[in-house]
């Protein structure tokens, strides 16, 4: 091995550190955050939640009930407004609006730490990731 390739190992091995490093950091900061805190709580409340839970399977078992008309946009206006009814219901439940507006919260802090981190290396996170992604 000639001494480029030498350095060149040893100059990755240090990015490799400074990387795992960065990763720990934000980790780190990630879990200790007020916008993360909130939704660990709104989670466990939702889960916790009964009521919540209840109104969620119902919304949940009526769009599975009526998936293929939804694809085929053949759903009865009666059908479309029971959905509709329960999905409101859901929604409007204090625990679930919670949960939602704990995870609106903490995705625009992981899509403020992906713009930043997408600034400082030139490269794109957002690129990488798939639905759902931050």
């Amino acid at each position: 091995m000639n001494q480029a390739n030498i350095q060149t190992r040893v100059a990755t091995a240090g990015l490799e550190e400074d990387i795992e490093q960065a990763v720990r950091d934000f980790a780190m900061y990630l879990t200790e955050s007020e916008e993360f805190q909130a939704f660990e709580i709104a989670a466990q409340n939702l889960r916790q939640d009964m009521e919540a839970q209840e109104a969620i399977r119902a919304f949940q078992e009526k769009q599975s009930s009526l998936q293929m008309m939804l694809m085929l946009n053949a759903v009865s206006p009666e059908d479309r407004q029971e959905l509709e009814r329960l999905q409101q219901a859901f929604i409007a439940h204090p625990t679930v609006a919670a949960y939602l507006q704990a995870q609106e919260d903490l995705t625009a802090v992981c899509q403020t730490v992906a713009q930043m981190l997408n600034e400082s290396t030139g490269l794109s996170f957002s690129a990488a990731c798939g639905p759902g992604c931050c």
